[in-house]
This record gives structure tokens, sequence and C-alpha cells, in this order.
């Protein structure tokens, strides 16, 4: 299985609750701090959320 490499690139400072949980819920925090996890339909779809706020890459196990 691959996994996404998901990077926090904006703060949530003045963005709405849902987004902030989700940022939470994804294992980051602050701008710059990352976090590796699985590509599944679950990661996608909390992504897709913050797709504004984060860079996502494909690692290679």
């Amino acid at each position: 299985m691959s996994k996404l490499k998901v990077t926090q690139v904006q703060s949530v400072i003045d963005r709405n609750k849902k987004q902030k949980l989700t940022i939470e819920a994804l294992g980051l925090g602050r701008p710059n701090y990352f976090n590796i996890l699985p590509d599944n339909p679950q990661t996608l779809g909390m992504i897709r959320v913050v797709k504004h706020l984060v860079k996502v890459e494909s690692v290679s196990e």
C-alpha cells in the first residue's frame, strides 16, 4: 500500500472548526509539520476538506 506525506503549509487561524479538527486528526498542527499517512479513502476525504492548507506528496514504502 502506498503512503502519502501530508505537509501543512498554512495556519489554521481564522478557519472554521471542521478544518481545525481535520488538521488535528491528520496529525498536524503548525505550518511545516508533516505526517506520513496511508493512501486510503478516509485519508483522502480528510485531505479534501483541508486541501488549501496542505501539500500532499506520494511516498514509496
